[in-house]
Parts: C-alpha cells; structure tokens; sequence
C-alpha cells in the first residue's frame, strides 16, 4: 500500500502527539505506542497498491492552514474503532486534494475527492468502551499548519519527501 500524506509544521505535530501521549497515559491504545521513525501525524490524500502521481503534484498551495472540528469515529473490527480527529473541509483544502488527484492513477475510492474524509489518526483499534474516555482527554479545538508531504511506501517502509515542509 502506498499513500501521500500532508504532513505538519512543528507545533502542529507536537499538539496531536501531545494528544497521543495522554493516551498512552491514561492506559488507552494510542499511536504513541507505534514509534517508527516513519510514524508522524498526517492527513492522508490518497492510498492504494498502485498508487501513481504524475508529475511534482499541487505542494506549490503549501502551507495550508488546517482547522481541526472535533472527533470522528470508523470501525475498525468487530468492538474496535478508529479515533480520529476530524478536519474541516476548507476550500483551499479541498482544492489542494483536487489537484493532487487530476495527476494520480490507482487511488483507493475512499480517498478520491467527493468521497474523503480527511482525518488525523489519534488511536486504532481502541474498544468501544473506551473511546469516552479517549475523547474526554482530547482538546478538540486545535488549528495548524500543514506545510509538507510525503510518499509512504508499506511494502518497502520507505517515506520520500514530495514537498520541502517549511
């Protein structure tokens, strides 16, 4: 699987692992746990196995200014969720995905525009049980910055910087 992530400038990054760590904390499963030097939040744009762009893509719009609005929830398995913060749809945001995705071949229908939802993963496979919890430990109300991005390669573990983060 590969996918292109919008990546965050440096206090950006740091409130949303700030968010992991009390987590992490507080007992409950959090992407803290995972520390691959790859591992960093993001916004992913587009994923697939055959994930092909076209071109040096629309990073030139960067940065981007990225308004969080609350939580969201996906299923991740039978009594497992996805905690996610939720991303405001902004024009610029929507035009940057646009974009990208008029020189891209092989992108999941999930992440194509009119059907992606952009999100920064806070916990995977966290129990039902315990996402009250979880969101109770978050600060909901966060703005940033996204200022870089990046090819994430699985098969290889290989990140490759698509755009300088400024």
């Amino acid at each position: 699987m590969r996918s292109i992530e919008l990546v965050f400038d440096g206090p950006t990054d740091s409130l949303i692992r700030a968010d992991w760590a009390r987590l992490q904390a507080a007992g409950l499963p959090s992407l803290a746990a995972h520390t691959s030097p790859s591992n960093s939040p993001h916004i992913t744009f587009a994923a697939g196995m055959d994930l092909q762009a076209d071109g040096d893509g629309p990073w030139q719009a960067l940065p981007i200014n990225i308004t969080f609005s609350g939580a969201i929830v996906f299923p991740a398995g039978p009594g497992k969720y996805v905690l996610a913060r939720a991303v405001l749809l902004t024009a610029p945001l929507l035009d940057l995905h646009r974009c990208l995705h008029q020189g891209l071949s092989g992108a999941l229908p999930l992440t194509l525009p009119g059907a992606w939802t952009p999100h920064v993963t806070i916990s995977r496979r966290i129990p039902g049980h315990q996402l009250g919890t979880a969101m109770d430990l978050l600060d909901l109300r966060l703005e940033g910055q996204g200022t870089g991005a990046r090819l994430w390669d699985s098969s290889t573990r290989t990140i490759s910087p698509l755009s300088e983060s400024t």
